[in-house]
């Protein structure tokens, strides 16, 4: 087999590669605030500009994703990363207001469709290859830990370049990650093998298998209820430390409103690497619940900090961040060893499918609920504002640990 012949290269490469291709990720949270007064966006219109990027991500899914049970999943990586190359540059490029910018998102959220799970599945089959028969849920940790890195890179980023670069040049150099992400993998993993392919009896989109198999759906349940919390903090975390800062007017923040969101998102790494091996530990589901449940505790609270010392405001965030990914490892490691025997595509696609419902109407839902609560005909947001959206949001993560529980019961 061509590409890396060392496991710790192979999750290198592509874990790499994922970090590169999100570059752009979170160009349009981390600079929310511009965009909404430069477009005139009402919180409606920027949830579903976030929202969109899932969305697209979500109708694509169950296809390429089941795809890599039949089809290379490199193959299906190359050719989605080139949709998030022509997403990034299109939206530097091309996006003017609300409805060209939600074309580019949903082309976005596309690509991520056919590049997230199937270079998961690109990594566990060359692992197998390398280690036959050994336990990958570590490079299943490092993997989905990289999506938060990715993130974070994307939120630092947006934050450190337009002050520099202005709006135009920020999204243009953020523009061109996918498309390095895509020559870098074309470069290092240039075998395009069928491992893992097999010629199944089931229809494309026949995910009976994976919909019988409870313990498989247990997770993808609170993968769902997990990405709505997760995204929609992604989503707004810039726009809330924003209305912070104006609560507090003879204050500062030590460092930048997107550093300070590109750090709650960074300790995701570390985070999801050991809520992985408090799971090894103590068993997934005790680990999962144990983390979604104090997330909730954390949401429920933070609205209310708008008005507290900027420094505790930030370890607040940052403190939630890491609880609010702690367990994405856990969940997805959980799905992909629960899947039904040859259908860890169509398990996968199910997973992300579902999983990103959440992540569609985290953004939006939160978005919704703050124009909802305004007071005043000035469309002004206020703490009870911020508190409602985070607390919706903690106690939809709440109901994860539950869905566990009753689909190992029924299984």
């Amino acid at each position: 087999m061509n590409g890396p012949k060392s496991p710790l290269a192979t999750i290198f490469v592509v874990c790499s590669a994922e970090v590169l291709s999100m570059l752009t990720i979170a160009v349009f949270p981390a600079l929310l605030p511009i965009f909404i007064n430069d477009w005139a966006l009402t919180k409606t219109d920027a949830g579903w500009i976030n929202g969109v990027y899932y969305l697209g991500y979500l109708i694509c899914v169950p296809i390429l994703v089941s795809l890599t049970d039949r089809e290379p999943a490199r193959t299906i990586y190359i050719i989605s990363m080139s949709i998030s190359a022509a997403s990034g540059l299109g939206f530097a490029l091309l996006a003017k207001g609300f409805w060209t910018a939600m074309l580019f998102r949903a082309l976005g959220g596309i690509g991520l469709a056919g590049t997230y799970m199937p270079g998961l599945r690109i990594l566990t089959e060359r692992l197998q290859t390398l280690r036959p028969g050994a336990n990958h849920s570590r490079a299943v940790a490092l993997y989905t830990a990289s999506f938060g890195i990715g993130m974070s890179l994307s939120y630092f980023s947006a934050g450190l370049l337009e002050p520099i670069c202005n709006l135009q040049g920020t999204l243009l150099i953020l523009g061109f990650g996918p498309l390095i992400a895509l020559f870098y993998m074309l470069l290092l993993l240039p075998s395009d093998e069928r491992v893992g392919v097999r010629n199944l009896s089931t229809h494309l989109l026949d995910f009976r298998p994976v919909f019988n198999c409870k313990p498989a759906m247990g997770y993808v349940l609170a993968y769902t209820v997990h990405n709505f919390e997760l995204f929609a903090f992604r989503s707004w975390i810039v726009s809330f430390l924003a209305f912070v800062a104006t609560r507090n007017i003879n204050e500062d923040f030590i460092i930048t409103t997107t550093t300070i969101a590109a750090c709650a998102n960074l300790v995701g790494l570390p985070a999801s690497i050991l809520g992985n091996e408090l799971s090894l530990r103590i068993g997934r589901h005790r680990a999962i619940s144990i983390i979604m449940w104090t997330s909730t505790a954390i949401a429920l609270g933070l609205g209310f900090l708008a008005d507290a010392p900027l420094w505790l405001v930030t370890a607040a965030v940052i403190f939630y961040g890491v609880f609010i990914t702690g367990d994405s490892s856990s969940i997805t490691a959980g799905t992909v060893a629960a899947a039904p025997t040859g259908y860890t595509g169509a398990t996968l696609a199910v997973h992300s499918c579902i999983g990103f419902i959440g992540a569609f109407a985290g953004p939006l839902v939160f978005g919704a609920i703050l124009d909802a609560t305004v007071t005043g005909g000035d469309g002004g947001t206020t703490v009870i504002s911020w508190a409602w959206a985070f607390g919706v949001s903690g106690m939809c993560a709440a109901l994860g640990p539950i869905f566990l529980q009753v689909s190992a019961k029924k299984s």
